[in-house]
């Protein structure tokens, strides 16, 4: 898979503290701007219908730690169908990148309940990727992933920082729709999700205010989290 062939993003990853999340929010509100898609504390709530082929290759590869991979998804936002997005997030090495097409409800029920005749004629590169990995490689809905974000943004290197909070499992529910599924906490102890993201480096400013943060880089994986409760071995 060639470098080139995507945009590629740096993506930094950290298990913190809520403490260390007060401490940052306090400093990155005189530094960067609020995400505009937040509410007025700052928040949105993002779900995420994760998918993987017949034999869970994108979780074993990820456990695995396999240098280029990449995994799919739906997602919305607020538990509205207002805005749906299809997406498939690729790891290049130490880069990330992300392909993204707006899809329509309908389509992404049909997609959901396992029928793939929908994207069959479509146009985008990404639809017909998942076309041809649903016919091919049975891809298929496995977990829904649900959590609260917080985001920092700024136009500098498109740097974007989140704190992505109460991060809960819809094990074995794919309906993706219904804010009334059981879910369930992910993390035992008070641990939330801190992710950076930048072009091609960080400004020096931020670094400084990041190594106030004493928390360890982690790859953290919120889909192999979520689905580290089922009853299979990995």
């Amino acid at each position: 898979m060639a470098i080139t062939s995507y945009p590629v993003r740096h993506e930094l990853k950290y298990l913190v503290h809520p403490s260390e999340l007060h401490y940052l929010r306090s400093v990155l509100d005189g530094l960067l701007m609020h995400d505009p898609n937040g509410d007025e504390n700052n928040e949105y709530h993002i779900r995420s219908l994760y998918f993987d082929t017949l034999h869970d290759d994108a979780l074993h590869e990820k456990i695995a730690g396999v240098g280029n991979r990449k995994k799919y998804r739906i997602r919305i936002y607020n538990f509205s169908d207002r805005l749906i997005r299809l997406e498939c997030k690729r790891k290049i090495g130490d880069l990330i990148s992300k392909q993204s097409v707006r899809i329509p409800r309908d389509l992404a029920e049909q997609i959901i309940a396992g029928d793939p005749s929908g994207l069959e004629y479509m146009r985008h590169p990404l639809l017909r990727e998942v076309f041809v990995q649903m016919r091919t490689n049975l891809l298929h809905p496995v977990v829904i992933v649900d959590y609260v974000r917080e985001a920092y943004i700024t136009d500098a290197q498109d740097v974007r920082i989140t704190f992505d909070r109460r991060l809960r499992t819809g094990l074995y529910s794919s309906d993706l729709f219904n804010p009334r599924i059981p879910t369930f906490p992910v993390f035992d102890d008070c641990k939330e999700i801190l992710e950076v993201k930048f072009d091609q480096f960080l400004p020096a400013y931020l670094q400084t205010v990041l190594s106030g943060v004493t928390a360890e880089r982690s790859a953290v994986s919120k889909y192999v989290h979520c689905r580290r409760y089922e009853e299979k071995e990995y």
